[in-house]
């Protein structure tokens, strides 16, 4: 089974703000693949399917962003899966402009405490991540004021494209064509 996991926070407040489009795509994967995330389990809410003849768990942890590594490492200790092999973890990231997005077969947190924590409770870094951009935070503004307003109009068609994007990458990525999915999005 492979692991998609969408980070963002939960609350109705926080849907769709920047620090959500982890929770966008796998959404956006959800309704295309027809697959229901609403099991409440691993501090999370999850859902299982098929994505192109591979059995896949969405996952969208609701432990609030900077401890998304809880719900991770639940999910990746109860299926006794690989993370380095069979993950993708999927992130906002601000030094990437709105509508385009970043793959990488692992990595450091860059200063993104979602991915902090996640490394820290499963012990790894090799993970998969797609990074889709959401912009840099406006001189003067605070990172979290950023991180959690939403998108002026002009840049929530660019990033439209960009969850579009992430969805055909996670697919590639699950079909073990990681280099590829990087050699077209990246």
């Amino acid at each position: 089974m492979f692991v998609i996991v969408g980070l963002g926070n939960p609350d109705k407040k926080y849907e769709h703000t920047r620090h959500n489009i982890g929770f966008d795509v796998v959404d956006a994967l959800a309704a295309k693949y027809n697959i229901d995330i609403k099991d409440k389990k691993h501090k999370a809410l999850c859902g299982t399917g098929v994505i192109e003849g591979m059995k896949v768990l969405l996952v969208k942890p609701q432990t609030y962003m900077n401890l998304s590594g809880e719900s991770v490492a639940d999910v990746v200790n109860f299926y006794k899966i690989d993370p380095e092999e069979d993950m993708i973890v999927i992130f906002d990231d601000i030094s990437l402009e709105p509508g385009r997005i970043r793959i990488r077969k692992k990595g450091s947190a860059g200063g993104h405490n979602g991915i902090k924590n996640i490394i820290a409770m499963t012990g790894t870094s090799g993970f998969k991540r797609i990074k889709v951009g959401v912009g840099e935070k406006p001189q003067g503004w605070d990172l979290a004021d950023h991180v959690l307003g939403r998108f002026s109009d002009e840049d929530r068609q660019n990033v439209e494209e960009a969850i579009k994007n992430a969805m055909d990458a996670a697919v590639l990525i699950m079909q073990d064509e990681t280099d590829r999915a990087m050699n077209l999005y990246n």
